[in-house]
């Protein structure tokens, strides 16, 4: 393919958040009822954490949000301009304009909704031995209005793209704007693809994930997820091959792709469930002292793998790329990487 053929190849819809991120202790966990390896968000009672983060621990603040991660990694592993964009809501804050500066740098052509009147919004990431929670303060990323979406020069960027992926976590923001998108990607043979997200998703957000179901060519999610997901639909098996095919099994609403589980496990092998057989994909071995942490871990495993789908790679190809980049952002703060992949 020539790079022409890959100009906004793929599209991204998702909640931007400014990370704030700080390796904390296990008092701050319980003060604000904290579990590691866990995504929830911001009750009244996490609001002043933020600010207790600043003053006793040594903070970063690092451009995030779940989607935008990945479609960050999916551009740094294609390395051809202009082949990703991005779609989501932010305030006209300086934090705003420092998401603008950080997602442009990194190659994103982002449409950015910009609220007048809610502040860009947050996520708190608590690490501790490595292991990280995310306590996110949506703000502004909440007010995505899917007229935003209809705006010629925005749905261009649906048109353009082949690929889409939404992670779980912008059902509770629009759910209006991932019809509007899955509908097309279906009418129109495009792979579209979302990610489970979060425990609480697949919990108290079931109605809407289950909307999305049928739509979804790729699903994916951490063994954590899978296992809710399980729970949630009255499954009762913990075993996440199980689920993995169970998941590829549910309904679809074309015939124009089968549905593909991928299930990270942390450090245990990624689980690919398709046409009902699994195939196990061992991660790349990281020895502990290296970890820095797992913030954007999953995300970056999402970039990579679509990094290769958008080039019609194997799917062995997609899990190395995604092995790959997931490995080298736990090895820094973040979802951060450095300014060229080392990926053959």
């Amino acid at each position: 393919m020539a790079s022409s053929d890959f100009d906004g190849i793929l599209l991204g819809m998702g909640n931007p958040l400014l990370d704030v991120s700080a390796v904390v202790d296990q008092e701050f966990l319980n003060k604000y009822d904290i579990k590691l390896n866990n995504a929830i968000l911001a009750e009244d009672k996490h609001l002043p954490m933020y600010d207790e983060m600043s003053k006793k621990f040594n903070v970063e603040y690092i451009a995030g949000g779940a989607t935008q991660n990945s479609i960050k990694v999916a551009q740094w592993m294609l390395q051809i301009p202009g082949a990703t964009s991005y779609m989501g809501s932010i305030g006209k804050d300086k934090y705003g304009e420092a998401m603008k500066k950080d997602a442009t740098a990194a190659g994103l052509n982002v449409h950015y909704y910009e609220d007048e009147s809610t502040p860009t919004g947050t996520c708190g990431v608590c690490v501790v031995g490595g292991e990280r929670s995310l306590i996110a303060n949506l703000s502004a990323a909440n007010c995505y209005k899917v007229e935003h979406l209809k705006k010629p020069e925005n749905w261009a960027l649906v048109e353009k793209a082949k690929f889409y992926y939404i992670a779980g976590f912008f059902l509770t923001v629009s759910p209006e704007s991932i019809q509007l998108v899955r509908e097309h990607a279906a009418a129109n043979n495009k792979v579209f693809t979302m990610n489970l997200s979060a425990p609480f998703i697949c919990e108290f957000f079931k109605d809407v994930q289950e909307k999305c179901l049928p739509y979804m060519d790729y699903v994916f999610g951490n063994e954590t997820e899978a296992r809710t997901f399980s729970r949630v639909h009255g499954w009762e098996t913990d075993d996440v091959e199980q689920i993995a095919i169970k998941i590829s099994q549910l309904p679809k609403a074309t015939g124009t792709y089968k549905r593909t589980t991928v299930i990270t496990q942390g450090a245990d092998p990624v689980v690919v469930a398709e046409d009902g057989k699994v195939k196990k994909y061992p991660v790349i071995p990281l020895p502990k002292e290296n970890l820095v942490d797992t913030n954007g871990a999953g995300d970056a495993f999402v970039g990579g793998f679509l990094s290769q789908l958008v080039h019609g790679k194997a799917i062995e190809e997609c899990v190395r790329a995604g092995c790959y980049a997931s490995n080298v952002v736990i090895q820094r703060s973040g979802c951060t990487y450095p300014e060229k992949p080392d990926f053959n």
